[in-house]
C-alpha cells in the first residue's frame, strides 16, 4: 500500500515548478504525489513523469479542483468548461503512468443551496448526464474516477457513501468509484468502518487527514476500525495525506482553515507519514 501527500499542502496552483518539492517529499518517505492540477495549462505532462521518474516516485492519483466556472450541475457554460478541464486531465493521465482522477466531480466546491425536490432531481439527472460522458472518456484512456464526497458545508450534492452508491448506480459505469475522505466522512457518516464496508470495491482511493483538517493520527478518528475495513474490502490502493494549513491561503480560505492547526506543514507531512506507516506496517 502506497503513502501519498496532496501538493495543496505546500502550493497552488501546482506548475512545473512546483516538482522542485519532489525532492523533499522522497526524503520525507512518500511513495506517490496526488498533484492537484487547476490549470492543465500550468503543467507539462512529460515533464512531471521525468521529475516523478528522478526521485523515485509516482503519480498515485490526479486531483482536479472544482471553482464556481466548473460544475457539471451548473449552467450550460459551466457544464461545458468543467468537462473540458476534465477531458484534458484525463488525456494527460497516461503520460503521468496515473490511473485514478480524484475529486468533487459533480459540482463547484462550495455550492451549498437549499433546493426544491424537483430542483435536486433536475441537478441529478444533469450530473448522471455528465458523468456518463466523462466515464466514457475515462474508459478510453483506461484510468478511473473517483468522486469524493464532501461534508454538508462545502456541498449539499453528495455527502455520504449511500448517496454516492446511488449516484454509481445511475451512472452506469465500472470507472465511476469513490475517493473516501476521513475529515468529510466524521462530520456525515454515523461510522467510518461500516461506510468503507458499505462502499466495497468501489473505493478507488482514499485521503488521510485528521478529524480538525491537522495531521492523521493525532485526532479522535478510529483509525484501527478504518485500517480493519479497508483489509476487510481488500483495499489496494493510496492513502494520500490532505491536510490544509493558512500557509498556502488560497486553499485555506477554501477550506476554512482560520487558525494554525498544526505547528508547520512539515510536520502534518513527517508525522501524518509516521502514523500511517505504523498503522498500515
Amino acid at each position: 500500500m502506497r503513502i501519498g501527500i496532496n501538493t495543496f499542502l505546500f502550493t497552488s496552483p501546482f506548475t512545473n515548478r512546483s516538482t522542485r518539492l519532489f525532492g523533499q517529499f522522497k526524503r520525507w518517505g512518500f511513495d506517490s504525489v496526488e498533484m492537484a492540477v487547476e490549470d492543465p495549462a500550468h503543467v507539462d505532462a512529460a515533464h512531471l513523469k521525468a521529475e516523478l521518474d528522478r526521485h523515485g516516485l509516482v503519480a498515485g492519483t490526479l486531483c482536479a479542483c472544482f471553482p464556481p466556472a466548473r460544475d457539471l450541475r451548473g449552467t450550460a457554460t459551466q457544464q461545458r468548461t468543467a468537462k473540458r478541464y476534465l477531458r484534458e486531465l484525463i488525456q494527460m493521465m497516461p503520460a503521468l503512468g496515473c490511473r485514478t482522477l480524484i475529486g468533487p466531480l459533480y459540482s463547484a466546491t462550495g455550492r451549498a443551496e437549499m433546493v426544491s425536490p424537483n430542483d435536486r432531481r433536475s441537478q441529478w439527472r444533469t450530473v448522471v448526464r455528465n458523468l456518463r460522458e466523462v466515464c466514457a472518456m475515462a474508459e478510453d484512456h483506461d484510468v478511473r474516477i473517483a468522486m469524493e464526497p464532501l461534508n454538508r458545508f462545502e456541498t449539499d450534492f453528495l455527502n455520504t457513501v449511500d448517496q454516492g452508491l446511488e449516484l454509481i448506480a445511475d451512472t452506469g459505469s465500472p470507472a465511476l468509484g469513490f475517493l473516501l475522505d476521513t475529515f468529510h466522512m466524521n462530520i456525515e457518516e454515523k461510522s467510518l468502518p461500516a461506510a468503507i464496508r458499505k462502499a466495497g470495491k468501489h473505493v478507488f482511493h482514499l485521503h488521510a487527514c485528521g478529524t480538525d483538517r491537522g495531521t492523521p493520527g493525532g485526532d479522535h478518528t478510529d483509525w484501527p476500525g478504518i485500517r480493519a475495513a479497508l483489509r476487510d474490502i481488500r483495499y489496494a490502493g493510496d492513502i494520500v495525506i490532505e491536510s490544509f494549513t493558512p500557509d498556502v491561503q488560497v486553499i485555506a480560505r477554501a477550506a476554512a482553515i482560520w487558525r494554525r492547526i498544526e505547528p508547520t506543514r512539515e510536520a502534518i507531512a513527517v508525522d501524518g507519514l509516521r502514523f500511517l506507516r505504523r498503522l498500515f506496517r
